[in-house]
């Protein structure tokens, strides 16, 4: 509650700063330029570290404790890249082999299409620190203690899926699709006890689908994208304006994606959290288990 209210200040002070020296427009119609979102991310990335940091302090931690902290960082991030943009691919790829989306050509080519690409990279990174962090950061390491790690990555999925709800040309499998990738990061977590291949694989998924192949991403469509598509045939197999999130194929990635981290993780490590998955932290250090510090 205390890491909810330094937020609801840090935002309030922020809009009322951002009015006063920038004066923001009005958020364009359409498709969305690089530079509004850049400016919009940058903030919420100013929103969620300043509570994190207020609370860690107050915890006498690290900032960084709450999941970026740890060994081979820029291994998991860059693996995290991989498989995000392997993962949109894929999906994208059968999407259109099936006959479900149809590619209408390059669009950006030269410097053009060096400068957004880079542009959006840097947007898409931030989109990945900042949702990682204010859902799967603090929350979920503080409320985990409390009533376990699961119980926890459950209520905060099913708000991850649901805070996706405002977005244009959303879909009810895009919110389902939304709330079942939050639940593989925070297997990622799990597993890790690290957001950094949660950062790279949402940052990787992001630039794929919104820049590189230039589909919707959960019906955000975006300005400046490599290449040019339209869905075809019904919407629960092309997703329609939600784009490939809104088909129901993410749910057979992402039960693939998830399968192959349990081949890879589950089977040579201890989750960092293994003391709480199901239970408080406290009633697991009382029956002998670990005490899940990462």
């Amino acid at each position: 509650m205390l890491f909810a209210a330094v937020l609801l200040a840090v935002e309030f002070l922020l809009n009322l700063a951002v009015r006063l020296v920038v004066h923001p427009q009005a958020p364009p119609k359409g498709a969305m330029p690089p530079e509004f979102a850049l400016f919009q991310e940058g903030l919420s990335v100013v929103l969620v570290a300043l509570p994190t940091s207020v609370m860690a302090l107050i915890e006498g931690r690290a900032p960084g404790y709450y999941g970026y902290q740890g060994k081979a960082r820029a291994v998991r991030f860059f693996s995290g890249v991989v498989w995000g943009f392997a993962a949109i691919s894929a999906l994208v790829g059968t999407l259109w082999k099936l006959g479900w989306l149809r590619f209408d050509g390059q669009l950006l080519h030269g410097a053009a299409a060096w400068r957004y690409g880079a542009e959006w990279g840097v947007l898409f990174l931030m989109v990945g620190i900042f949702e990682e962090s204010v859902l799967r950061g603090y929350l979920q390491f503080t409320i985990g203690r409390g009533l376990g790690f699961w119980w926890s990555a459950l209520g905060l999925s099913f708000l991850f899926g649901f805070l996706h709800g405002h977005n244009p040309g959303e879909s009810p499998v895009g919110l389902f699709a939304a709330g079942a990738v939050g639940l593989m990061f925070c297997l990622s977590l799990w597993y890790t006890g690290s957001l950094w291949w949660a950062v790279g694989f949402h940052a990787a998924w992001d630039w794929g689908e919104s820049f590189f192949y230039g589909t919707s991403d959960s019906g955000v469509a975006v300005q400046g994208h490599l290449l040019s598509e339209h869905p075809m045939g019904g919407l629960l197999w092309s997703g329609g304006a939600t784009g490939p999130e809104g088909s129901v194929l993410v749910f057979v990635l992402l039960a693939a994606a998830m399968l192959a981290m349990y081949a890879w993780w589950g089977r040579r490590t201890v989750s960092p959290f293994a003391g709480y998955g199901w239970r408080p932290k406290g009633r697991a250090a009382l029956s002998g288990g670990s005490d899940g510090e990462a």
